[in-house]
C-alpha cells in the first residue's frame, strides 16, 4: 500500500507514472525469482531445501530495510504537519531543478490551505482529518506509463482482456460440448488466449491501477483512500478465488469466462467516460481537476501539462 503512495508523493509529474508502477513490476519479478529459486532448492535434500526456500526471502528484506532508512520523508506529509522548512529541503533534493521544487512547494501549500507566500519553517495547522470522507471520495466520485499515458494504456489493456477472455470462453465452451475426439486446436487456442490475457493485463490494468489510485484522492485523504482501494482489491481477489469452482459448475467454465469478459466490457466504458488522462499533471492540479467533477468524455479528456508563468 505505502510504496505507490510514497512514489507518487515524492516524484515529479514527468516520472510519477513510471515510479508508481515499479512496485507492481517488482512484485511480478519477485514471484518469478521465487519460482526459479524454489526449482533450484527443490533439488536439495528435503531437510535443507524447504528451509532455504523460506530463508532466502530474508535477503532482499534486509537490503530493503537499510534502504528505507535512507529514504526522505514525503514532502506533502511534512507540509500537512506544518513542517515547511523540512519539506522545502526535501523538494530541493528530489526535484529536477530549483524552479520545479519551488513550484511544487507552492502547489502543496495551496492544497493544504497555507498561503503560498508563507516563508515560515513551521506553521500550526487546524485539526487534521483521520480518514473522514475517504469512502465518499472512493464510492461517490470515482472519476478518477509514462510515454503512452494512463488512459490509453487502460483502454488498450482492457480491450485486449475482453478479446482474450472471449476467445478463451468460446474455445472452452466448444471443448466442453464437443463429443468425440479432443479438439487440439481449441485447447491450443485456449492456452494462447490465456497468455494473451496475462500480457494485456500486465501492460495496463496491473500497473496503471496503482498509479491512478495514488493520484485521484486529495492530499488529506490519499493514504486512507488508497488503503481502502487495496483492501477492496484483495477482497475481490479472494472472492473470485473461493467462488470460481462453484461458479463454473453453475454456469459452465465457458460461461464463467464469458461473465468475466462482460465485466471487462463494463470496465472499458467506465474508463472511457470517467477516467481523464493524468499524465504530466502535478498531484495538486489533479486534486483541483477531480474536485470539479470533470468527465473524461469532454474537452479535457486528453490533458496537457499546464504552462507555468513566472507570476505563479
Amino acid at each position: 500500500m505505502i510504496a505507490p503512495v510514497y512514489s507518487a508523493e515524492v516524484s515529479s509529474p514527468s516520472s510519477r507514472g513510471f515510479l508508481t508502477s515499479l512496485p507492481e513490476l517488482g512484485i511480478s519479478i519477485g514471484i518469478l525469482l521465487g519460482y526459479i529459486s524454489n526449482v533450484i532448492f527443490g533439488k536439495l535434500t528435503l531437510k535443507l531445501g524447504w528451509r532455504l526456500m523460506l530463508g532466502v526471502a530474508a535477503i532482499p528484506s534486509v537490503i530493503l530495510a537499510f534502504g528505507i532508512v535512507q529514504m526522505p520523508e514525503s514532502p506533502r506529509w511534512l507540509v500537512m504537519q506544518g513542517r515547511l522548512g523540512e519539506a522545502k529541503k526535501i523538494l530541493l533534493l528530489i526535484s529536477n531543478s530549483k524552479e520545479e521544487a519551488e513550484a511544487r512547494f507552492r502547489d502543496i501549500k495551496v492544497a493544504v490551505g497555507i498561503d503560498e507566500n508563507c516563508n515560515e519553517d513551521f506553521v500550526n495547522l487546524p485539526k487534521k482529518t483521520h480518514g473522514e470522507g475517504a469512502w465518499k471520495e472512493l464510492l461517490l466520485r470515482p472519476t478518477p506509463a509514462v510515454r503512452v499515458g494512463r488512459r490509453r494504456l487502460l483502454l488498450t489493456s482492457t480491450a485486449g482482456i475482453v478479446a482474450s477472455l472471449t476467445v478463451l470462453a468460446s474455445c472452452l465452451t466448444i471443448v466442453e460440448y464437443h463429443t468425440g475426439r479432443k479438439l487440439l486446436w481449441a485447447l491450443s487456442l485456449s492456452i494462447i488466449a490465456t497468455y494473451v490475457f496475462v500480457a494485456f493485463f500486465n501492460i495496463g490494468l496491473a500497473p496503471v491501477t496503482w498509479v491512478y489510485s495514488s493520484e485521484i484522492f486529495p492530499l488529506k485523504l490519499r493514504a486512507q483512500g488508497y488503503s481502502i482501494g487495496v483492501a477492496v482489491n484483495r477482497l475481490m481477489n479472494a472472492t473470485i478465488s473461493m467462488s470460481f469452482i462453484s461458479l463454473y459448475k453453475a454456469i459452465t467454465i465457458g460461461g464463467a469466462f464469458f461473465m468475466f469478459a462482460g465485466v471487462s466490457v463494463i470496465a472499458w466504458f467506465f474508463f472511457y467516460f470517467l477516467f481523464p488522462e493524468t499524465k504530466g499533471r502535478s498531484l495538486e492540479e489533479l486534486e483541483l481537476l477531480f474536485s470539479n467533477g470533470i468527465m473524461a468524455r469532454n474537452e479535457t479528456m486528453e490533458l496537457q501539462p499546464r504552462a507555468r508563468s513566472n507570476n505563479v
